[in-house]
């Protein structure tokens, strides 16, 4: 596996939704460091993630934040998922930025 691809994306839509929309849409728009924010819980599903799942992350966090936008554009346009939407928004490029900046700190792999 060399990329991410939008079924890869929408793998993950359900976790997306844990997050209430106008909430996703604050933490964007305020730049929050989400994942600082809940670090144990992320430290925790990292350490449970199976080997297909480790590649995908590793992929994710070399991956352009471009082109990480693009799939979520396609996988909002796929599912009418208003998350995806919020993170396609080029408006939270440093949202993202920030976000797999930290993701990159927890990793051992």
């Amino acid at each position: 596996m060399s990329e991410l691809t939008c079924d890869d994306v929408l793998e993950y839509q359900d976790l997306l939704k844990l997050a209430p929309l106008f909430i996703l849409k604050r933490m964007a728009r305020k730049r929050s460091n989400l994942v600082k924010k809940f670090e144990s819980q992320v430290k925790d599903y990292i350490e449970n993630m199976d080997s297909r799942h480790q590649e995908k992350l590793h992929i994710l966090l070399n991956s352009n934040i471009d082109d990480l936008q693009t799939l979520m554009d396609e996988a909002y346009r796929k599912t009418n998922n208003k998350q995806f939407k919020i993170l396609a928004d080029s408006k939270n490029k440093e949202f993202i930025n920030i976000n797999i900046e930290e993701l990159k700190k927890l990793v051992n792999f």
